[in-house]
């Protein structure tokens, strides 16, 4: 059976933007456990509906963070995407400081990002291969 998502809406228009976002720590480093991903995942939900943007899934490794959320056509992502990655690597750095021994120059994210959209491939098919990425969220 295909799994069809409820369509979104606002006042003049009916959409489903859903995508797969996939961010790396500057020069892979393993930084990412439960606790800062814990983190990074709430500063993204507060960050997130000031863009038109709800987060559905989020897992990690321990070098990389992957989010699956949905947007409005009026989403800006990349303003988004740069802003929620200027805010969090400030107050991870601060509140995590261990961290800073394992960076390189201050920068806690890569610069680039891999952002896909997820139309085309059946939304269980997404949620299933978040799910199997990197360590599990959970403690430990």
């Amino acid at each position: 059976m295909i799994y069809i998502e409820k369509l979104d809406n606002n006042a003049h228009s009916v959409f489903l933007l859903s995508y797969h976002l996939i961010m790396v720590v500057k020069y892979r480093r393993n930084v990412i456990d439960y606790k800062v991903s814990k983190r990074a995942e709430e500063i993204f939900c507060y960050i997130a509906p000031k863009y038109g943007i709800t987060p559905e899934e989020w897992n990690h490794g321990k070098d990389h963070v992957h989010v699956k959320f949905r947007a409005q056509p009026k989403s800006e992502l990349s303003k988004f995407i740069n802003a929620y990655k200027s805010a969090s690597s400030r107050l991870i750095k601060k509140e995590f400081p261990q961290i800073r021994e394992k960076l390189w120059k201050e920068a806690f994210w890569s610069q680039s990002f891999c952002l896909l959209s997820t139309g085309g491939a059946p939304i269980e098919t997404i949620r299933t291969y978040i799910e199997s990425q990197g360590e599990k969220h959970e403690q430990g």
